[in-house]
């Protein structure tokens, strides 16, 4: 994983410390030694997540996170504030003032590097809504911008899973005057609840009898209706190590026992304000797509759009120097399903593929119809192996279980798929998706219900 990362603190000695363990791990290190040149850096570059330090001259880190985050420019960037402050007050007064984390100093390693990470994950699902939200209002959709800051928190819809009850009530007695609390208290039960509840937030306790909290965490991340939905572990001092396992496995936050009723308080409405955001630019996103970019049969954005929405990612990519894969599948022995069958049959075919294509893929990555039975995935930040990964994934959904089209029989469909990546100088569109036509058709040659990729 790689990011760009802001370090702002007027002492140059706290700067190089943090810098060299964010280098060490590949990060890409910008530094800011005032308030005021944090902000001009980020209204100017593309900053993935900023380590703040509270205590400066001139403009404290509260008083830069409140402008950061009422900034539509700057909004969505995850802001780590870092200081010696340790009072609950402290956090809490961070954490109001936006930001996504509150670390104190001196700053374990291991804790720093899972939170980045996890936060610069977090942020990449967030980029690529609002890029589409984007290349909509340049197709001349309505514009949708609006900063986080801005959406109501209260009024949560929360689940609380603990198999101890008592502890579970206490925490409801602590949100109870702001949020419609639930308590599970049989872990097994947790998908299943969430899947039907509409909650916005999971809270879960690391001390669960009988159960291990990872693995009901994993298996919340695992299923479609509740992947997206927050969760906030509730842990001990001697689970550290634990936590950070848990952030890698895509929790998004966490609270130490004994829990001060105002820091849960804060970080719940934090992962509210996130989680609301995140649905209303799915929710405008999708109310504002005019037929114009969205293929009408599959439901998929169209050729039109994923040439604008490519040329978006790939000038990214370039600019950061980060990876971008491109997918282009065709559906094996399609012209025999339409001249056999009817193009009834054949548009159920195409619907069908269209979903479990959408099913496969992951969240950052967009699936297009580029024309007929072709149809393209652009994947962010993605080298060989992960799109490799990705399309293996695909071929399969496709292969392993048939079509089934009406009264007939299921039908056995198969897909070629060509990968590429953006790793000549001076890539275009145009070069990137040739490498891809050209892994394609050696695909279609060596067999067809395969991958290969444009250096094989």
């Amino acid at each position: 994983m790689t990011a760009r990362v802001l370090i702002v603190d007027d002492i140059p000695t706290n700067v190089k410390l943090l810098e060299a363990r964010l280098l060490a791990e590949y990060f890409d290190v910008v530094t800011a030694s005032s308030g005021a040149q944090a902000i001009e850096i980020c209204r100017s570059q593309d900053i993935d997540i900023i380590l703040l330090d509270v205590m400066m001259p001139e403009m404290d880190g509260f008083t830069c996170c409140q402008i950061l985050k009422r900034d539509v420019v700057t909004a969505h960037i995850p802001i780590v504030m870092i200081t010696a402050l340790d009072q609950p007050s402290d956090r809490v007064r961070g954490l109001e003032s936006g930001a996504d984390d509150f670390l104190t100093k001196p700053v374990d390693d291991v804790q720093l590097l899972a939170r980045v990470k996890s936060l610069v994950r977090l942020k990449g699902l967030s980029d690529e809504l609002r890029a589409r939200t984007r290349t909509s209002h340049e197709l001349a959709l309505e514009d949708t911008a609006r900063t986080e800051f801005g959406i109501a928190v209260d009024g949560g819809r929360i689940l609380v899973i603990d198999t101890e009850r008592s502890r579970a009530e206490r925490i409801e007695a602590y949100l109870r005057n702001s949020h419609a609390v639930t308590i599970l208290t049989d872990p097994s039960e947790a998908v299943f609840q969430m899947s039907g509840g509409e909650f916005e937030l999971a809270i879960v306790s690391m001390a669960l009898e009988g159960f291990d909290p990872l693995r009901i965490c994993s298996q919340i991340r695992t299923v479609d209706q509740t992947r997206s939905i927050p969760i906030i572990l509730v842990a001990e001092d001697r689970d550290r190590s634990q936590v950070v396992k848990a952030l890698d496995l895509g929790v998004n936050d966490f609270i130490m026992r004994p829990i001060e009723r105002y820091e849960l308080s804060a970080r719940v409405k934090t992962q509210i304000r996130r989680q609301r955001y995140t649905v209303e630019l799915r929710e405008s996103l999708n109310s504002t797509m005019a037929m114009a970019v969205i293929d009408e049969l599959t439901g998929l954005y169209n050729r039109r759009y994923f040439e604008r929405h490519m040329a978006m990612v790939l000038n990214k990519a370039q600019e950061q120097d980060r990876d971008m894969a491109l997918m282009l599948l065709d559906i094996d022995y399609f012209k025999p399903v339409n001249d056999t069958y009817g193009h009834d049959v054949g548009d159920m075919v195409l619907k069908e593929f269209a979903t479990r294509l959408q099913r496969n893929i992951r969240g950052v990555d967009l699936a297009c119809r580029f024309g007929g039975e072709e149809f393209v995935v652009v994947m962010p930040d993605t080298d060989m192996r992960a799109a490799q990964g990705v399309a293996e994934r695909v071929r399969s959904a496709i292969a392993d279980e048939g079509f089934q089209v009406g009264a007939e029989k299921p039908l056995k469909i198969t897909v070629s798929a060509g990968l590429a990546l953006n790793d000549q100088d001076n890539d275009t569109p145009e070069s990137v998706i040739k490498r891809a036509d050209i892994a394609l058709y050696r695909a279609k040659r060596s067999g067809r219900n395969r991958v290969v990729h444009d250096a094989a």
